[in-house]
């Protein structure tokens, strides 16, 4: 599995502008770009769906595991797989770095946290 280089990791780690498009069920056509919230905890990208496991973005990048980001001003082919430890300190990433928004405990509760993505480049 391909990582992250540290420039990308840094850039990313400050970027709010992150759209996930995984394939669609045809395994080629990209989803419909969707804006969403994303964290660097341990040189490693993780994203959260607001709607959990019943986000359509979720379900389609777990049963694909491949699309692209748009993600610091740049499109990346990449792999998603779904995350059940780390909770805590990508809450706590989440928390340093939207702490001033509104959204901010919705994302850090159960719902959310169980639709945790780690996204790799492929």
């Amino acid at each position: 599995m391909r990582h992250w280089t540290p420039e990308q990791l840094q850039r990313f780690a400050v970027a709010d502008d992150l759209r996930v498009s995984p394939f669609y069920s045809d395994g080629k056509t990209y989803g419909t770009p969707t804006w969403i919230w994303s964290v660097v905890v341990a040189n490693h990208l993780y994203v959260r769906a607001w709607h959990g496991q019943r986000s359509s973005w979720y379900q389609s990048a777990i049963q694909q595991r491949a699309g692209r980001i748009y993600l610091a001003g740049r499109n990346y082919p990449v792999s998603f797989t779904p995350v059940t430890d780390r909770t805590t300190a990508v809450d706590a990433a989440y928390r340093q770095k939207y702490g001033q928004s509104a959204y901010l405990l919705p994302m850090i509760q159960a719902g959310p946290q169980a639709a945790t993505v780690e996204i790799f480049p492929r």
